[in-house]
């Protein structure tokens, strides 16, 4: 996973978003229009957008709505969300704890309309002269704090009778925990791929814990501006159009798919087997049924507490936040889970269920 944040950086930027609302106040209600910025960055699973672009199969389905859809790629993962926090994006590519965190704690009224795929292997728990979790105990553990990293540690230690505090974490930037981690001195890392890959090759290094043991848990979505979407519905129309055609092409296991994939790959600056391998640990939802179906599960009520508690537990909603409801969110069927009043998260399957019933 692309979660690029360092601590004080992640403060900030949260920070600065609940700056932002406090000053704001009530959103201006949204207009029609027809011109949007939607943000993506370099990540197998989000690699399908800019493919789609460069395809025309994003203007063929803005074309079919009149609208005009731009895909702008941002090199730093959290700044793209910083962005769309900002208003400078009207939508953005997003893992489900950042988008909580960062636009939903911020007072960022967000819809997640795209359930793109889940972390199956991508992110791990490594360890040096182990094979099992219980070896981490009294460990120093090298990881992005505060992120997707810091939030499978928590799981890995639950899941097996420890706590956080049972380990000394490490705030180490994902840039540097690669080569980091060929230090004799360091023996515990957690790491997202491609970097998890390349850690693995390490001599005695035993992936004792994968995003794969929690399933559905680490989730990549496509969010939007709520009130944008409210204004302008025929954007999630388009974009759920864009999604599942160019699933239906890279899921394809023909010439034509091997294309698709690989071109996602030079577009993510990767070879096509170094692709085909994030792929393989990636579980992407290319039936837009089956998209709806995880939505509407009762396991992604349950995986949002765990991830909310978590949250609040590490200050990520801010000083202000008494409590883990302090952000409200919404789940189809009325299910609501923190505060209702402040309501800034919604899982909105209604795009998606338009897909799967072939009415776009």
């Amino acid at each position: 996973m692309l979660h690029l944040a360092r601590r004080a950086a992640r403060f900030l930027l949260i920070a600065c978003a609940l700056a932002v609302a406090a000053c704001s106040g009530a959103e201006e209600p949204a207009e029609p229009r027809t011109s949007f910025n939607i943000g993506w960055s370099i990540y197998a699973g989000w690699m399908p957008w800019p493919y789609a672009q460069q395809t025309g199969i994003v203007k063929k389905w803005a074309d079919k709505y009149g609208l005009e859809i731009n895909f702008v790629q941002v090199n730093d993962y959290v700044e793209s969300v910083n962005q769309y926090t900002a208003g400078k994006l009207d939508g953005v590519t997003v893992a489900n704890m950042d988008a909580l965190t960062i636009p939903a704690a911020g007072g960022k009224d967000t819809s997640a309309i795209i359930l793109g795929d889940y972390s199956n292997g991508n992110d791990a728990v490594l360890l040096k002269g182990a094979s099992n979790v219980a070896a981490i105990k009294g460990r120093e553990v090298y990881l992005v704090e505060l992120s997707v990293s810091h939030y499978l540690l928590a799981r890995a230690l639950e899941e097996n009778g420890m706590k956080l505090t049972d380990v000394k974490t490490v705030n180490t930037s994902d840039a540097d925990i690669a080569s980091a981690f060929t230090s004799p001195q360091i023996d515990a890392a957690v790491a997202w791929n491609p970097q998890v890959t390349t850690m693995k090759g390490v001599p005695g290094t035993t992936a004792v814990f994968s995003s794969a043991d929690i399933p559905g848990e680490i989730l990549d979505l496509l969010v939007v501006d709520t009130a944008t979407l409210k204004a302008n519905p025929d954007l999630g129309k388009a974009l759920a159009g864009i999604w599942y055609e160019t699933m239906s092409i890279m899921a394809k296991q023909d010439d034509e798919g091997a294309a698709a994939r690989a071109a996602m790959a030079k577009l993510a600056g990767t070879t096509p087997e170094a692709f085909e391998g994030q792929l393989a640990t990636t579980f992407l939802y290319t039936d837009p049924k089956a998209a709806v179906t995880a939505m509407a599960s009762p396991d992604l009520v349950t995986t949002m507490t765990r991830v909310r508690d978590f949250s609040f537990a590490q200050g990520l909603f801010g000083q202000g936040a008494r409590s883990a409801d302090a952000v409200g969110m919404s789940f189809p069927g009325g299910k609501t889970l923190g505060d209702e009043n402040n309501v800034t998260l919604r899982f909105d399957p209604t795009f998606m269920q338009l897909a799967a019933d072939g009415k776009l």
